[in-house]
Formats: C-alpha cells, sequence, structure tokens
C-alpha cells in the first residue's frame, strides 16, 4: 500500500511538473523568443557602439547593460504577446501560428493580454531606468507594433511590412540611447539598416506562406500582387540597403568589405530570383540569407571594435 501511494504520489508531482514546463514554453512561445534574441543582437550591438565612441566602460556601468537589454527583450515579448492576443482571430487558419497557446486555449483571452501588458509596462520602466530618451523609444517601437502594425495596416494594406519595420528598427536605437540620449549619426544608420533589412526578410516569409496569409486575409503583398512585384520590391530595398551600411565605413576597412560581400551577395541573389523557376525555393533561401546577414553583420559591428 506504501509502495502504490509512493508511485500514485511521484507520478503526480511528474505530471504537475509536466504540466508547469509545458507552460513556461507557452509563454515564451507568447513572447516569440527567437525574434527577441535576433533584436537582442542589434541591441547589444547600439549599447556596445554607444559606450565605444563615447568612452564609456560598460564594465563600470553594468545595471545599465542589464536594464537596457532586460528592458527592450521585455517590451518585444510585451508586443508580440499583445500579438497573439489581437490575432488569436486570424491565427488559426494559419499552419505557423495554429498551435499558438492563444489559439488552443491554453490560456484565456483576458491571461494573454494581462501578460503582455505587464511585460510591456516593466520593460517601459526598465528602459527609462537607463535614460529617459530609451524609454521613450520603446513606447514608440511598441505603439507603432501593436498599434499601427498590428492592429491596423496587417489586415487593411500591402505597407504592413514597412509600417513593421519602423518597430523592427528600433532595437539598436534603444541600445544607443541607454547610453547616449544624443544618438549620434552612427545610431540613425543603425537603425536605417535594421529598416532596410526587413521588407525583404518578412516577404520572404510571405511568400513562403503566400497561401496561408490568402487563407487568413491578410494583405500581404505576395497575395495582393503577386510574385513579380514582390521580387522587385525586395530587390529595390537590398539595394537601398547596401549604400546605407556602407556609410558605416569608418568601422574600418574589415566591416566595410565584409558588408559590400555580404550586400552585393543579397542583391545578386535577388536578382537570381527573376530567372529561378522555383519561388518557394528562392524565397527560402532570401530568408536564410537575410538571416545570416544580419547577424553576421552586427557581431562583425561589435568584434572590429574590441
Amino acid at each position: 500500500m506504501i509502495e502504490a501511494t509512493d508511485v500514485m504520489k511521484a507520478g503526480a508531482r511528474s505530471t504537475t511538473a509536466a504540466t508547469q514546463q509545458k507552460s513556461w514554453k507557452d509563454y515564451l512561445t507568447l513572447a516569440k523568443t527567437g525574434i527577441v534574441t535576433s533584436n537582442l543582437i542589434t541591441t547589444f550591438a547600439g549599447l556596445f557602439l554607444a559606450a565605444t565612441y563615447t568612452g564609456v566602460s560598460l564594465a563600470n556601468q553594468l545595471h545599465i547593460v542589464f536594464f537596457a537589454l532586460a528592458g527592450a527583450a521585455l517590451v518585444m515579448a510585451g508586443g508580440c504577446t499583445l500579438n497573439n492576443y489581437i490575432d488569436r482571430d486570424i491565427d488559426h487558419l494559419m499552419e505557423r501560428t495554429k498551435e499558438r497557446p492563444s489559439v488552443t486555449g491554453r490560456f484565456s483571452a483576458n491571461h494573454i493580454l494581462f501578460v503582455g501588458l505587464i511585460q510591456s509596462a516593466l520593460g517601459i520602466l526598465f528602459l527609462s531606468l537607463t535614460t529617459p530618451v530609451a524609454g521613450v523609444i520603446g513606447l514608440i517601437g511598441l505603439f507603432v507594433y501593436v498599434v499601427l502594425y498590428t492592429m491596423w495596416t496587417k489586415r487593411t494594406t500591402t505597407l504592413n511590412t514597412v509600417v513593421g519595420s519602423v518597430s523592427g528598427a528600433v532595437p539598436p536605437l534603444i541600445g544607443w540611447a541607454a547610453i547616449d540620449s544624443g544618438l549620434h549619426s552612427y545610431a540613425w544608420l543603425l537603425f536605417f539598416i535594421m529598416f532596410f533589412w526587413q521588407p525583404p526578410h518578412f516577404l520572404a516569409l510571405a511568400m513562403k506562406r503566400v497561401e496561408e496569409y490568402r487563407a487568413a486575409g491578410i494583405p500581404m503583398l505576395p497575395v495582393v500582387a503577386g510574385f513579380e512585384m514582390t521580387k522587385r520590391q525586395m530587390v529595390v530595398y537590398v539595394a537601398a540597403l547596401i549604400p546605407v551600411s556602407l556609410m558605416l565605413h569608418p568601422f574600418g576597412m574589415v566591416y566595410t568589405v565584409a558588408a559590400a560581400i555580404l550586400g552585393f551577395g543579397w542583391l545578386a541573389l535577388g536578382i537570381a530570383g527573376f530567372k529561378m523557376k522555383d519561388d518557394e525555393k528562392w524565397a527560402r533561401l532570401m530568408f536564410v540569407y537575410s538571416l545570416n546577414y544580419l547577424t553576421i553583420l552586427f557581431v562583425l559591428m561589435v568584434i572590429v571594435h574590441i
């Protein structure tokens, strides 16, 4: 009897632990940790470069580093969680989003809303503990993503990608503002690199998922205008990205050469798309290249300043 009871208790504890573990995974899913992590790379780059060019020692400002990175992560997580709350009526129509906790019923809508608001508020508070400017920039980015993108343009116009690019370009500005409220011209170049990077990145994803977006009634460019127009738009943005990235040539020869190779390589791949017969394969290549481009470029910015 004792052994049987012990087994039942152990089983109950195991089930509870598994449920709790799954619950935390669901919170991470709502926060879209992949997006948060990649954007934290650009946030840190802005932070590090601002410290370098203002002569601030990050080793002596670890509290600023913590509040900047934690604040940025929470603001982005909050925005993504609120995005899940708002899109719960259409996410079940898309293969890649139909298993989100907001769709499956793991969490109630009110709970998701509460979590998103708390994350956002804490994020803005943490950023404000670095500089007021960082807090304001975080708030602007959150407003653009949640209200102007998710609630409005995502469902009404093909310009939704451009509007979303504004909020997606904010992280390096937040990082820089946490150290230097004056926002050097380099900070704005980081912003514009991120701004021009995002349309070809997300339009490649839209091409891969075009039928899902069509089923959900979301007017992404490939749905409304077709693949050929989308390809042209993507190439235009990549072409615009190259000179912007090269305006950071004071970062040194290593950065400049790498930025040129990465940029023209992406442009060549984009132009090749007009001759490739398999549009889905090309979109997949463009998507993967965009991820590598962003990671390599921003990590390199840090490395050449060490």
